[in-house]
């Protein structure tokens, strides 16, 4: 896996990968980056013929409230059709989130050697807040050195919610 938006891949390559995604159109892509204003840039210019089709998603990295929280405000200003966050790994309490004009959010701890743990209270907060203001909630995993020992049960069941497409 890799971020289409980094700096060193072309626009012109990235325009081709668009492209592609457009003409396989029955498969669903979730094309998810870091780098929230170069995809804002690309997403409102050359890049925008990929954003109406309700088959390819477009997303943000959201993993703490210094980096990732401002890139949703990046992300809500493109003309995607699905909009998504991937909170993952948590890394600390994300606090109040304007989600106005996303339509999924997944969220999911650190997993691995050295996985940095993660808040229940943390999660139970992003999903109320999913809930409000009506953003499916997708639980991917608590994570933590042993993640098939963790799991990803959140009030004794899973959420595998997935954006409502219209």
């Amino acid at each position: 896996m890799s971020d289409l938006f980094h700096p060193d891949v072309p626009d012109d390559y990235i325009e081709q990968v668009g492209r592609v995604m457009m003409t396989a159109s029955w498969h669903q892509y979730q094309v998810l980056s870091k780098r929230a204003d170069r995809l804002k840039k690309l997403l409102n210019s050359k890049l925008e013929f990929a954003t109406h089709s309700p088959h390819v998603w477009w997303g943000v990295s959201v993993e703490n409230k210094k980096h990732g929280a401002p890139r949703i405000n990046e992300l809500r200003q493109t003309p995607a059709a699905v909009k998504f966050l991937s909170v993952e790994p948590l890394l600390e309490d994300p606090g109040k989130m304007d989600l106005s004009g996303i339509q999924w959010m997944i969220v999911g701890g650190a997993s691995g050697r050295g996985a940095r743990p993660m808040q229940e209270a943390w999660v139970q907060s992003l999903r109320r807040q999913c809930r409000e203001q009506k953003v499916r909630f997708f639980f991917k995993q608590w994570g933590g050195t042993n993640k098939k020992a963790t799991g990803r049960m959140l009030n004794g069941r899973t959420y595998d919610e997935l954006p409502i497409i219209q």
